[in-house]
């Protein structure tokens, strides 16, 4: 049973709990993606019986049972306790985990959002907890490099390197609070920096090498950090990548640096600095014999909600939002995120290509929870082959392999067949993240790269540091269908009128708290952006942005932003659709539709299309992809104008800049659109709008309402 607070907290998310509409009503869909689950429809995959009785979330669910007194069988009724009795389901994951001390007390002393308190008078450290848990029998760290030259580091290797930087942390004067920031790539010392920084109760941001100054001091700067780790250059398709100047700009607009640490790429003369002390790696170190044995090393236990890291949004629209993680919160959602839904075991070896700035590299590094290791890569994914990667997976006997659903797509359109080139006999699944994977993508594993694997997809964010929905390993995979909600998170699609809806497109919403939403935003006084971001639309409910569909066997879809929503003819429609329905066109390698508000109340929906090799927009693809939108889709899909472009805009995280290209096509400066750091090609933005401008209707002008 739920407890009072619960029970009405969930009563009143069942009925609008604001005045008028939310700002972005839900897509009026003409062709609904699974309104009803068609009873012919089969799985593209189902687990083995040895694979389910294996699972992990198969013990946890038999532990509840037998502690609770519960006889909990389907995933989708461990799911449902879950959020009915959320206090105990987080004390059970506290207990399986085996964490100290056993829960007596309750998990969750209050339940509002924001400002829910988690297990309060409780200790712990989270790289305490990674250092204990990595894997004790073979390499706990994979690295490579273009030429797949290989490192690794055993957990006591890791140990005592993290136990060595951690105390020189201390004796430069480094404290529990104080921001430790980074500018390095997704290598060994990466992940030395940060379990260093956090043991001693300090807290850690980092940006991957290739963000320039401007935008690594529109993150830094509001922590005010007193040490900065970072590299001088790095490797990147071969090529020695000079960052010194870079660098040092970082260096002069950050005032409260006290100490600079290099990690020195080779063949540069050294990063040195005339106001901060700057010292290299090794230097720092030491090697004089004063750092303690790493098993007499203290960790800082901190209270369960004590800041663990910043983690920041991707700032196309303004200062990145500056997300503050706890040590508690971040631990149990890993555990469960890598044990329970990720299923890795002992022994396991997980790889997914990303850069340190993105959340999937704290995941990443959150395998070593499951006694798996983790396989690092920070160069080119298709250089000096298209088959990089793959070469990395096979060569590392990577049991997990993640990736984007562009990076799929790039390698259908090449006709690369992974299984045909490698051994990946070890591999047993598939994280697709970043956007949503379509039917076609997800089909693609199990015909070119091995057949019955797990291929999952998933929804989260940065916000969370983890996903909202996605795989389970004892749950068929149906093409382009996300699995499930996630134990402990009570997700839901709310309609215009704040109703719950099922089999219908809403508003992605969580209903109750999670342990792992940000305890604050870094700077905010009164928490004024962070309730703004998520609790102005639907107070008491955090509101994602994202339009879903849960259908009724609980598999979600998800359609895109509900702020890059496309209004047509007074007719919302989400832009995932159109992007699903374009890839069954060989002709279009990527695409971006955005609608634009012109004056006199008109409006004006183009379609940017980057074309696969070969292809030429004539008159015949034109119509050839009108026809298509219009047959798999709606007339209200079909675009006004289909312009090519030679690429497509991204921010470096892998999302379409959507929003910011409909705001400056109405008619806001570039400048104030989008952050000149969070774009992955600034120029590319720049040369779109140029050809977009030049298309847009002579008789219209942008509405400063758009």
């Amino acid at each position: 049973m739920l407890s009072p607070t619960l029970q009405g907290r969930r009563e009143r998310a069942l009925k609008p709990p604001f005045l008028g509409g939310p700002r972005s009503s839900p897509p009026n869909l003409e062709v609904r993606l699974k309104m009803t689950v068609d009873a012919n429809e089969r799985p593209m995959w189902a687990p083995s019986a040895d694979l389910i009785a294996s699972a992990n979330v198969t013990a946890f669910t038999q532990w509840v049972n037998s502690r609770h007194g519960l006889s909990l069988g389907s995933y989708q009724q461990l799911w449902q306790w879950s959020v009915e009795d959320i206090d105990r389901f987080w004390r059970a994951i506290w207990d399986f985990f085996k964490l100290e001390p056993k829960s007596a007390a309750p998990a969750l002393a209050h339940a509002t959002m924001p400002g829910a308190e988690w297990f309060p008078g409780r200790t712990l450290n989270y790289a305490e907890q990674v250092l204990q848990r990595a894997p004790a029998v073979g390499p706990a760290i994979l690295y490579y490099d273009q030429t797949l030259n290989e490192s690794s580091l055993s957990r006591e290797e890791l140990r005592t390197a993290v136990v060595r930087l951690a105390d020189s942390m201390r004796r430069a004067g480094v404290a529990a609070g104080d921001r430790v920031v980074a500018c390095l790539p997704n290598c060994p010392e990466a992940i030395i920096a940060l379990l260093a920084t956090t043991s001693i109760g300090a807290i850690w941001s980092v940006v991957s090498p290739e963000t320039g100054a401007e935008g690594m001091l529109a993150r830094f700067a509001q922590l005010q950090p007193r040490l900065l780790f970072t590299i001088d250059g790095y490797r990147f398709k071969g090529a020695t990548i000079d960052r010194r100047g870079e660098i040092a700009k970082l260096i002069a607009g950050l005032p409260t640096l006290e100490q600079v640490v290099v990690w020195p790429v080779g063949g540069l003369e050294p990063l040195r600095s005339l106001t901060v002390r700057t010292t290299l790696w090794t230097e720092f170190t030491g090697g004089d014999g004063q750092s303690p044995r790493p098993e007499a090393f203290e960790f800082a236990r901190v209270p369960f909600q004590h800041p663990l890291w910043i983690l920041f949004s991707s700032g196309t629209t303004g200062l990145p939002k500056a997300m503050v993680h706890s040590h508690g919160g971040a631990l149990l959602e890993h555990l469960k995120c890598v044990t329970l839904h990720l299923d890795l075991r002992p022994g396991d070896r997980l790889f997914f290509y990303t850069i340190t700035g993105w959340m999937v590299w704290n995941i990443l590094a959150a395998a070593l929870l499951a006694e798996a290791a983790c396989v690092l890569y920070a160069e080119h994914p298709a250089e000096p082959t298209i088959g990089q990667l793959w070469r990395i997976a096979e060569k590392s006997q990577a049991t997990m392999f993640g990736g984007s659903p562009s990076y799929v797509k790039m390698l259908m359109q090449a006709g690369y067949r992974p299984g045909q080139e490698h051994d990946l006999s070890a591999l047993r699944s598939i994280l697709l993240s970043g956007s949503p994977a379509s039917p076609e993508c997800m089909r693609w594993f199990p015909d070119a790269v091995k057949p019955d694997l797990w291929v999952q997809s998933s929804c989260g964010g940065t916000d969370v540091c983890t996903s909202f929905v996605g795989g389970v390993p004892t749950l068929p995979v149906y093409a382009g269908e996300i699995q499930a909600r996630w134990l402990g998170v009570d997700a839901a699609a709310l309609d215009d009128n704040g109703n719950v809806v099922v089999g219908d497109v809403g508003e992605l919403v969580i209903r109750q708290p999670m342990p792992s939403m940000p305890v604050m935003f870094w700077n905010d006084a009164g928490n004024k952006r962070y309730r703004e971001t998520y609790f102005e639309t639907y107070p008491g409910l955090w509101r994602q942005g994202d339009f879903v569909l849960f259908n009724n066997r609980g598999g979600a879809h998800v359609l895109g932003r509900s702020d890059a929503t496309l209004n047509r003819h007074g007719v919302r429609i989400g832009t995932a659709e159109i992007y699903r329905a374009l890839e069954e066109l060989p002709e279009i390698a990527d695409a971006l539709v955005v609608n634009v508000d012109l004056s006199g109340g008109d409006f004006w929906m183009p379609l940017l299309v980057r074309l696969a090799q070969g292809a030429v927009l004539d008159a015949a693809l034109d119509g050839r992809i009108r026809q298509h939108l219009k047959k798999s889709l709606s007339p209200r899909h079909v675009p006004d104008n289909v312009i090519a472009v030679p690429g497509i805009p991204y921010t470096k995280t892998g999302k379409r800049l959507e929003v910011p290209l409909r705001r400056i096509l109405a008619g806001t400066p570039i400048e104030k659109a989008v952050a000149r750091e969070a774009a992955e090609d600034f120029s590319l933005l720049a040369t779109v709008i140029g050809i977009v401008r030049e298309r847009m209707p002579a008789n219209g002008s942008p509405s400063a309402a758009g």
